[in-house]
């Protein structure tokens, strides 16, 4: 747990590797934080992400005896998932429903170090008035059925994953009561972004080492780290995409300069669409392909085929321009030509 007053002094193994000057992937394989003598985290036995208190770890490394911490107990201390439901007699899988559904708990969890909280204080509230029947927001028992809307998905599937790094798509389904195919997507989708977030922030990083890195298990994540890979190649090409809609914009195509949709079919490619809404465009949309670069596509509502077979040029479809990225000003002439 993390003591009362004590939140500021909270470490990750990214903040030790960047203490030490190394690079984390670095820090991990030499297992600095491993060696004997070295301050135990302070999270809960087992926890996915390990926490330190950064001044026992800096009484260490400067050769001085580490200090203690507090001992009692205190309604400010943070208790992590675990400690949670330790506190209440629950498993951890029940606290993890009762964190979603209850305002009392989502509106005192916080985050430190990429690790869920709850004040000790609020957990003993919440033990106080609870019931054995423990129902949704809506009044609805939970998983009563599909009820999902698409919007919040991800965010009620984040919390899930950020409490267990290893949750399967079959205990996203027991919790949410959505398809399997649905829950399997959504931790396709945020674990990919996580993973490359992390690489977007180390370089270094190899999408396995960033999966790692986050605890997740290498059996689970093959799809992920080919979908991290893309949607770091995407972050890559954003300034470009949005020059493009500029252009385009200011040729009077679009009602907005806003930058195209990016979607990742298959998962290892990248691709976007600008739909054309402004004054006499020249086609109903534009479709952007790594691979192939722009060429138009004959549905506002639905430019991109299926799958990522290219169309054929012919019947609306134009490839426009040279090579996978031509500058704005070329692409806006091949579409006046």
């Amino acid at each position: 747990m993390i003591r009362a007053g004590r939140r500021h002094l909270v470490r990750t193994l990214a903040d030790l590797a960047a203490q030490q000057g190394v690079r984390t992937h670095s820090y991990l394989n030499a297992k600095h934080h491993l060696v004997d003598g070295f301050p135990a985290p302070i999270g809960s036995a087992g926890a996915r992400v390990r926490l330190y208190d950064a001044e026992q770890v800096d009484a260490f490394l400067t050769g001085q005896p580490i200090p203690p911490l507090p001992a009692h107990d205190d309604d400010q201390d943070l208790l992590d998932r675990r400690e949670s439901a330790d506190a209440l007699g629950l498993s951890p899988r029940s606290w993890d429903k009762y964190k979603t559904t209850d305002p009392l708990l989502t509106e005192h969890q916080v985050t430190v170090g990429g690790v869920e909280h709850w004040p000790r204080a609020t957990v003993n509230q919440y033990q106080a008035r609870r019931t054995t029947k423990v129902q949704g927001p809506s009044g609805r028992p939970t998983r009563s059925g599909d009820q999902v809307p698409r919007d919040q998905l991800l965010p009620l599937t984040a919390p899930l994953l950020d409490a267990d790094p290893t949750i399967t798509a079959a205990r996203v389904t027991e919790e949410l009561g959505v398809h399997r195919d649905t829950a399997q997507d959504a931790l396709l989708r945020l674990r990919a972004d996580r993973i490359a977030h992390l690489m977007l922030t180390d370089p270094s990083l190899t999408p396995d080492q960033s999966a790692a890195a986050l605890g997740y298990p290498a059996g689970q994540v093959r799809r992920a780290t080919v979908r991290a890979q893309a949607v770091v190649r995407a972050h890559r090409a954003a300034p470009y995409l949005a020059d493009v809609a500029q252009a385009v914009h200011q040729a009077g195509w679009t009602a907005t300069a806003a930058a195209p949709d990016v979607q990742y079919p298959a998962d290892d490619l990248v691709v976007a669409s600008l739909v054309l809404d402004g004054t006499n465009p020249p086609a109903p949309a534009l479709v952007w392909d790594e691979r192939h670069g722009w060429r138009t596509a004959t549905s506002r509502r639905h430019p991109l085929t299926k799958g990522a077979v290219p169309p054929p040029p012919g019947d609306g479809i134009r490839y426009l321009a040279q090579g996978t990225t031509p500058p704005p000003d070329a692409l806006t002439a091949a579409l006046r030509a």
